[in-house]
């Protein structure tokens, strides 16, 4: 089975198996080699709608909160579920008003090989205080770079789905 597939049984499986009144419409449900995350959209509180924008976020982060608490038990229960179904471990977190909280998430080591100048990036960002250590650097690279390209990366994602299902319809050896 390819990534693709697995990523829409993934999505099929979880709208079915979320109880409906959580969030508004199906949840973002993405997939890697090591994870699953799962984004629900939670309807903005209705004191959210007139409230100062000090207020609106403090109803929201509320909101977000309750929902995290009162839901914790069933969405620990549903992950096993899948951890053990699909064999990836399952990262949660909502949008709510234009914010996205992520309750859960992996932290995956990754080996590389840098050569000195892209060390030197590294050292300069650490040394500049934007972060701790080379990983931290190197973490806030990756993220600067899907930020600002991201509709780039959703194009090459989407021409390797292409690519998975022409290897999969070829000859198998």
């Amino acid at each position: 089975m390819d990534t693709s597939e697995t990523a829409e049984q993934l999505r099929g499986w979880f709208s079915g198996r979320l109880p409906e009144e959580w969030f508004e419409g199906p949840p973002d449900v993405v997939l890697d080699r090591e994870e699953v995350s799962v984004v629900g959209r939670l309807p903005e509180p209705p004191a959210a709608a007139e409230a100062s924008e000090a207020e609106r976020a403090g109803v929201i982060a509320g909101h977000v909160q309750r929902f995290r608490e009162e839901t914790r038990d069933r969405r620990i229960g549903i992950a096993r579920e899948a951890e053990h179904r699909f064999g990836h471990k399952v990262s949660w977190g909502v949008e709510c008003g234009g914010e996205r909280e992520m309750f859960t998430t992996l932290s995956v080591p990754v080996m590389t090989r840098l050569r000195q100048p892209e060390r030197r990036v590294l050292d300069t960002l650490v040394e500049a205080g934007v972060a701790r250590s080379r990983s931290d650097a190197l973490a806030w690279c990756v993220r600067l770079v899907g930020k600002n390209t991201d509709e780039w990366l959703t194009e090459l994602r989407t021409a390797l789905q292409y690519v998975e299902r022409a290897r999969a319809a070829g000859p198998q050896a």
